[in-house]
């Protein structure tokens, strides 16, 4: 393979690529030796699938060339590469190469070589989520507006403002545009602030109870370091997070780790607060396990489920994945956050490593706890967007879209963790969310499908940049188009009801209907007979309470009616009662 130095000159007159296409046009030196020098005299971009390219060269004829080559096996492979060219221009040869574009990074595709010139075409496919053309009758992308989601919850007031100091993606270019931060702290807080916390991922606030005023904050670790080093603008930053509420006591923060992971992390410049920094804070570490722990966890659960199930040793088996354990930990430190908060003792401060695993798991679980809006199929998707898709946690590294390095450490199956502990919380309490198990189902699915743009990339600001939701479609459309199929018919809508799931072993199962439906071996679990009839009835009591309406319309009408009107005693109509 060629230099990709000697074949891409460090111009920096490179345009970002569209469709990962590239046309490059060459001096009459020509293409015949590639260790002469060549001057680019112009860059076009060409989409993938043009017959033609761009610009004043649209009125020559191109002609597509189909190539065949040997591959490395020895057999003949018709590539059927749609290269575009002029009358008169051949093919002298073609090389992968990997060419380093100062806008995108590496770029992996072959470099095909004419008489006239060089033609690059990415060997990458493109996301499907992006050639989806399906039409909904609703437009999941509007569901979630932080604006609208914080003012719900009472927001802005005298302790906490809105502030657009992140609109650029300045501060930190994980984190939305829309930050809630006390009162008191200004934006030149803020930026010092963000200069002691890894990715600048500042304390921002996420939820505020309704009546005690308390509040979820969350963030990333500290940069202690080895050498403990120490901030007084943070210091005094979760001071004031403290003092919003008037509460007395200390602020409570939850760090995720494991005690060993986070004093290990001081030697890559992270750590957690201490005591004798943070005098009115109090410390707790929720011994949760890092995104490698989980990979591995989960790769033994499709191990035990897949192709095989040995249910003579099931229980053992399950054991060891530990997967269950993870899950009990994730959501029994939710459980710990979400009751210090509605106890009114304290406000909550929530961290991990880098704030976007461990940390969206913890505060979304507990506000699902505390507010009952979040058990709605629309509030879930506002939850899952805010918590998750907003504030940055890296979808792209942690599913793989578009990736065939199956083997990437990043990879980690963080989100499903949360949606396995919501689906436990929906068994232990069967009448608190409208949403039912499709409906969970359903997101995980296209959390790896690619079919729509809802999970793809790490953080908005890239969304932004690739304009995600003017090119694709929003999970939500689907489901919200057809809300009737992903609801519970169990459901009772109760405000302000906590919600406490217990959290041991013996009451937490493995998810059966997701893990293990594609393994022929096992029988797919029948719906509930009691919920089909249940669902039955209430469709026979919407189809009464429907021909009762359209009976008291007719009868209506015709008694305001003149004509129709009875002329005697005799010729009236009894009234009838009807009861349900």
């Amino acid at each position: 393979m060629c230099e990709t130095q000697a074949f891409f000159p460090g111009t920096g007159i490179c345009k970002e690529l569209e469709d990962h296409a590239l046309l490059l046009w060459l001096t009459q030196e020509g293409a015949e030796s590639l260790n002469r020098s060549f001057h680019v005299l112009e860059y076009c971009r060409v989409s993938s699938m043009a017959s033609a390219p761009t610009s004043k060269y649209n009125s020559h004829s191109l002609e597509n060339e189909s190539i065949k080559r040997t591959s490395r096996d020895g057999v003949n492979r018709d590539l059927s590469e749609a290269v575009p060219r002029l009358p008169g221009e051949t093919r002298i040869t073609d090389k992968e190469v990997i060419y380093i574009c100062p806008f995108n990074g590496p770029i992996k595709g072959r470099v095909y070589i004419t008489n006239y010139r060089l033609y690059l075409r990415s060997l990458e496919t493109p996301i499907f989520a992006f050639l989806n053309e399906e039409k909904f009758n609703v437009d999941g992308w509007t569901v979630y507006n932080p604006v609208e989601e914080y003012r719900r919850q009472g927001l802005p007031n005298h302790h906490w403002r809105i502030t657009f100091i992140n609109k650029c993606y300045e501060l930190c270019d994980t984190y939305p545009a829309l930050l809630v931060v006390p009162y008191r702290a200004s934006d030149d807080d803020l930026r010092r602030v963000a200069t002691f916390r890894s990715r600048n991922r500042i304390p921002v606030l996420s939820w505020i109870h309704p009546e005690n005023k308390t509040v979820i904050v969350r963030c990333s670790q500290p940069l202690v370091g080895m050498s403990g080093k120490r901030n007084k603008d943070d210091e005094k930053y979760l001071d004031v997070i403290r003092e919003t509420n008037r509460q007395i006591s200390k602020l409570t923060i939850y760090d995720a780790r494991p005690n060993v992971n986070a004093v290990a992390n001081k030697a890559t410049g992270g750590g957690y607060e201490s005591d004798d920094a943070y005098h009115n804070a109090e410390l707790f570490f929720l011994d949760i396990h890092n995104i490698h722990v989980m990979r591995e966890s989960l790769k033994k659960v499709k191990d035990i489920v897949y192709p095989n199930v040995e249910e003579s040793h099931w229980l053992s088996s399950l054991e060891s994945t530990h997967w269950l354990e993870h899950i009990k930990l994730v959501l029994t430190g939710a459980i710990q956050v979400a009751d210090k908060v509605s106890s009114g003792k304290s406000s909550v401060l929530v961290h991990c490593s880098d704030g976007w695993d461990r940390t969206a798991q913890l505060t979304s679980l507990a506000m699902l706890m505390l507010d009952s809006f979040y058990r709605s199929i629309e509030g879930f998707e506002i939850l899952v967007q805010k918590e998750w898709i907003s504030f940055g946690h890296k979808f792209a590294s942690r599913i793989g879209h578009g990736d065939k390095n199956h083997a990437d450490a990043d990879r980690s199956p963080i989100f499903l963790q949360f949606i396995d502990c919501v689906w436990q919380m929906s068994k232990q309490f069967p009448t608190a969310f409208e949403f039912n198990e499709r409906f969970l189902i359903t997101i995980l699915d296209h959390l790896y499908s690619c079919r729509f743009g809802t999970f793809l990339y790490n953080c908005e600001s890239a969304r932004e940049k690739q304009k995600v939701t003017e090119r694709t479609i929003s999970l939500w459309s689907l489901i919200n188009s057809n809300k009737d199929k992903f609801k519970n018919p169990f459901y009772t809508k109760e405000i302000n009801r906590v919600l406490y799931p217990v959290a041991s072993m013996r009451h937490l199962e493995l998810w059966v209907n997701y893990y293990i439906r594609w393994n022929p071996r096992i029988k797919q679990q029948q719906p509930n007979p009691v919920e089909q009839r249940y669902v039955e009835l209430l469709a026979l009591r919407d189809e009464y309470i429907q021909r009762l309406e359209e009976l008291q319309l007719a009868s209506s009408a015709k008694l305001s009616d003149p004509s129709t009107s009875p002329s005697g005693p005799s010729q009236m109509m009894p009234h009838v009662h009807t009861h349900f």
